[in-house]
């Protein structure tokens, strides 16, 4: 199998998925970013806390983006303790292509539902 170039799990962790919580350490997207920190994500997946990705009203959210060849995501309405399977899932697939384009179908099902930005490699457009 051929070397796959490294791509970043980006956390929102500023998240408080709508609920009133001021303690940063115990907000949600922190939360599922310390989860994803104990998950076994493979070598090649580098995960990143980042603040706030402007996607507030839809729960917590990640990207997974690789590069200037790969398609960049952004998948919303997840949660530190349902979807941390789902996202490295996920994140496990997009890391074996070549462009970041997973088939649907083989898609985790949160994420075919929950895609809330396709964005194309930088160098796509001419």
């Amino acid at each position: 199998m051929a070397e796959t170039a490294p791509v970043e799990l980006l956390v929102c962790t500023t998240c408080r998925r709508g609920l009133p919580i001021e303690d940063d350490d115990q907000r949600p997207g922190t939360l599922l970013h310390k989860a994803l920190e104990q998950a076994d994500l493979p070598d090649g997946i580098n995960l990143k806390a980042v603040e706030c990705l402007s996607n507030c009203n839809e729960g917590c959210s990640i990207v997974l983006r690789g590069g200037p060849d790969r398609w960049t995501f952004v998948y919303e309405h997840l949660n530190e303790n349902e979807h941390v399977d789902v996202i490295v899932e996920g994140a496990t697939k997009y890391l074996a292509t070549d462009d970041g384009l997973v088939k649907w179908r083989e898609r985790p099902e949160h994420f075919r539902k929950n895609c809330a930005a396709r964005i194309p490699p930088i160098g796509a457009l001419k």
